[in-house]
């Protein structure tokens, strides 16, 4: 099978042939159908996961057919189209774990980091780890679903969206065009923050009432305007920094929700956050639970993203592109 490999931090993806792989107990072998390019990939390649594997196939953004099973499976079936996300495993028997929380377990795994991925014409996934597609959901365009897709819906869900709640996204990429669309969708109002006035329309189009462009008005400022404040402010950019900026536009009780962020620190202003009692929490994607209710929630309102098909031997300028700021949409390696 053919396969682009991480190799090194700071190393261009290899292609290279490998041998399909064998799935072994509790194991699914796939034929991949699409895998989406994610800022994650390009991360494991700058460094940023210490525990990553290397050499590793990248990858976790996936949509494959069961080709076949491992001793022990009895679903998913020979034929079952199907997702897999981030989280590749957990132990199974841990407190978060038990109460399907396996994205918080301790001993997690995670696919395309320290296991391989997608990048890839075949892959050896747990088989309680991969998620059915639902019926005519389209497994090309559903791919950024897996990462994207779950970690805005479940972060708007981490955030206690509600109906007629407002919501702020910052950023309207990859898991903030998602964000947007979902929140719409579930009966909240959507302001959006991006940088220059020329992202509004695009915003408008997703779903938003307001849009606020950060380089000409305080994020903040401009929030508190807005009938008092967000209730939710769903930080989607590479940014702890438009984080804490818009963090002052939140009404009493609201809650900053990081999906997006950086390695800089998180600075908040205590006495605000007491008086107004403040939350903030993190989103790291989700559990298999989580993927289904995306899955489903997508299908039923037919929420997708905006995709460009690329081939895997795309793959290493795609991320050498998103470096460079120059990728101009969501790519997703076709098979």
């Amino acid at each position: 099978m053919r396969t682009a490999v991480a190799t090194a931090v700071d190393t261009p993806l290899s292609l290279v042939e490998r041998d399909v792989p064998t799935p072994g107990p509790g194991e699914v072998l796939v034929r991949m159908t699409a895998c989406g390019v994610c800022f994650t990939d390009l991360n494991l390649l700058r460094g940023h996961f210490p525990f990553a594997r290397f050499p590793v196939v990248p990858g976790h953004e996936i949509t494959a057919v069961v080709e076949a099973v491992g001793e022990g499976v009895t679903f998913p079936t020979v034929g079952t189209a199907v997702g897999a996300q981030f989280l590749a495993d957990s132990c199974g028997h841990c407190d978060y774990c038990v109460r399907g929380d396996q994205i918080l377990c301790p001993a997690k795994r995670i696919t395309g980091i320290v296991v391989d991925g997608g990048y890839a014409e075949y892959a050896v996934l747990k088989a309680g780890f991969v998620t059915p597609l639902p019926a005519g959901l389209d497994p090309v365009a559903a791919a950024p679903l897996m990462c994207a897709g779950i970690t805005a819906f479940n972060g708007l869900r981490q955030g206690g969206i509600r109906p007629g709640a407002r919501v702020a996204v910052i950023g309207a990429g990859g898991i903030g065009a998602l964000a947007i669309r979902y929140a719409a969708a579930m009966g909240a109002r959507v302001a959006v923050l991006g940088r220059r006035s020329s992202g509004e329309e695009h915003a408008r189009s997703l779903g938003a009432e307001r849009y606020i462009a950060t380089a000409d008005q305080d994020p903040a400022d401009a929030l508190k305007g807005w009938d008092g404040g967000a209730d939710i402010i769903l930080n989607a950019a590479p940014s702890t920094a438009a984080a804490a900026a818009a963090f002052g536009g939140l009404a009493p009780d609201g809650t900053l929700v990081l999906c997006g962020y950086d390695n800089s620190p998180l600075n908040l202003p205590t006495q605000a956050m007491v008086l107004n009692r403040l939350h903030v929490v993190a989103n790291p994607s989700g559990s298999p639970h989580d993927l289904r209710d995306t899955l489903a929630f997508s299908a039923a309102h037919e929420i997708l993203p905006e995709i460009t098909p690329i081939s895997l031997d795309q793959a290493p300028g795609a991320l050498e592109a998103m470096a460079a700021g120059t990728a101009g949409g969501r790519n997703v390696i076709v098979f």
